[in-house]
């Protein structure tokens, strides 16, 4: 049985592809968070992995995402209920333009703290790492990593891990301690199927506690699951608690039901809806107004909806605007008051905006 350190915490990558998030992770953890055969292959993340880091300020579980801008999707998947960023900028390349959405997407998320590496220094001279440190700070000022070490690293050759690991630790004592609350939620990032255990849903515990034997509510459906067996990071546990990374195993469900964007909840807690009431900002960056009537794709949770935009007292909303909305979606979710979310263009892919739930059920 794994006993729960003083504090569990999700740290969350973020950067361009091929900028060495994967490697830095293996680094750090000695876990290699590639999985799928394709990802081996092609040496690109595709779908999101995981690792753990122990350190004696929290426990620390790994969400590493992919960083291709066809992948923002499933990247947005994984940074939801991130307690810390890693933003990864590579030496060789500097700041990117999926390092840019990235920043934008976890300030939309409001991630409340973090630290930045730049991977890839033993291919590079100080004149040059002195720029690409420069080209990082003008990227973050104003933003929640303004303030943020910057750690200079290489895995491969293990230059800057330990300054890194303690930075990490340094964020971790940085993030509010939050109350768990009794509601215990989980957003689904995974569903499979274990032979002879049956259906297995992954995620991380945002708020709350579950325990083996547990009755919960599983949406949008509506149906009633019993937790049968519970996993962090490989060990099987009693209990999972807020900022865990959670397997839970799971009667009442077929695993080819349970899919990304589901929630297993207290029953009561959460209500499917088919339209949001919130708050809507443009990004400044987003090439275009958000208009009224605009189809876009939601990301709130794991879950990606397509969404009508209702703007409630304007016809567009221009870059960097913000005003009342609702969002008319096409299959129901869940959400709770104050929950942030992003909204992509539904084609080309490219990130429009965000903001927070006003009312979950409109």
């Amino acid at each position: 049985m794994m006993h729960t350190a003083t504090r569990q915490l999700i740290l969350g990558t973020a950067g361009h592809i091929d900028h060495g998030k994967t490697a830095l992770v293996r680094a750090l953890t000695g876990i290699d968070t590639d999985r799928l055969p394709e990802e081996k292959q092609r040496g690109i993340t595709i779908d999101i992995g995981f690792a753990q880091l122990d350190l004696e300020a929290a426990q620390v579980g790994i969400v590493d995402v992919p960083g291709h801008e066809r992948l923002i999707k499933n990247m947005l998947a994984g940074a939801t209920g991130i307690d810390i960023a890693l933003l990864v900028v590579a030496a060789d390349d500097t700041v990117m333009p999926q390092t840019r959405e990235h920043l934008e997407i976890l300030r939309l998320l409001d991630v409340p703290a973090g630290v930045i590496a730049i991977t890839k220094c033993d291919l590079a001279d100080s004149d040059w790492l002195e720029l690409v440190e420069q080209d990082v700070r003008d990227l973050v000022r104003g933003t929640f990593l303004e303030a943020a070490p910057i750690v200079r690293t290489s895995a491969t050759t293990d230059m800057g891990i330990d300054p890194l690991r303690d930075a990490i630790a340094a964020a971790c004592n940085a993030v509010p301690d939050e109350s768990p609350g009794d509601l215990f939620r989980l957003a689904v990032d995974r569903a499979f199927n274990i032979k002879g255990s049956g259906a297995v849903v992954t995620g991380t515990v945002w708020s709350g506690s579950a325990a083996v034997g547990d009755e919960l509510a599983w949406h949008p459906h509506g149906k009633t699951v019993r937790i049968r067996s519970l996993e962090s990071h490989g060990q099987a546990v009693d209990h999972v608690e807020r900022g865990m990374r959670a397997a839970i195993g799971l009667t009442g469900a077929h695993h080819d039901e349970l899919h990304r964007g589901d929630e297993i909840a207290t029953a009561g807690y959460l209500q499917p809806t088919s339209t949001l009431t919130v708050r809507l900002r443009a990004l400044p960056s987003s090439p275009w107004p958000l208009k009224h009537r605009a189809r876009v794709r939601l990301h709130i949770g794991t879950s990606e909806v397509i969404a009508t935009v209702t703007l409630l007292t304007a016809d567009a909303l221009q870059p960097g605007e913000q005003a009342d909305a609702q969002l008319h979606l096409a299959t129901p979710t869940t959400a709770t008051n104050g929950q942030p979310f992003v909204v992509r263009c539904e084609s080309p892919l490219v990130t429009l905006g965000g903001g927070h739930v006003l009312q979950p059920v409109a």
